[in-house]
């Protein structure tokens, strides 16, 4: 397993600091753009699973009580009724246009 570097501490003013080389401040500023970006991933997927949560909910409310149907003057059975609802839910439920073109898939 590779040793951690040990930061060379030095005394600038009477303050403890720590130097680095070009190359090493280079490391970690590169370092914390690539943090950067994966919390902002971690932001949007957390979103999603926050909607995909909601939706998950509301299809389990839909589906343990089928006999409220979503619209009042449906007059289909209950099965075509509670399919009408779901499909309506996961309309509702779709992610906005700028999402779905970025990941085609969803």
């Amino acid at each position: 397993m590779a040793r951690h570097p040990q930061p060379r501490r030095i005394t600038l003013g009477g303050h403890e600091a720590v130097a680095l080389t070009v190359r090493e401040y280079e490391q970690l500023i590169a370092s914390r753009r690539q943090i950067g970006g994966q919390s902002a991933r971690v932001r949007v997927l957390a979103q999603q699973v926050k909607r995909t949560e909601q939706l998950l909910n509301e299809l389990q409310s839909l589906v343990s009580d089928p006999a409220d149907c979503h619209e009042p003057d449906c007059h289909e059975p209950d099965a075509e009724c509670l399919r009408c609802a779901i499909a309506d839910l996961l309309r509702r439920h779709r992610p906005p246009a700028r999402d779905q073109a970025r990941d085609p898939a969803t």
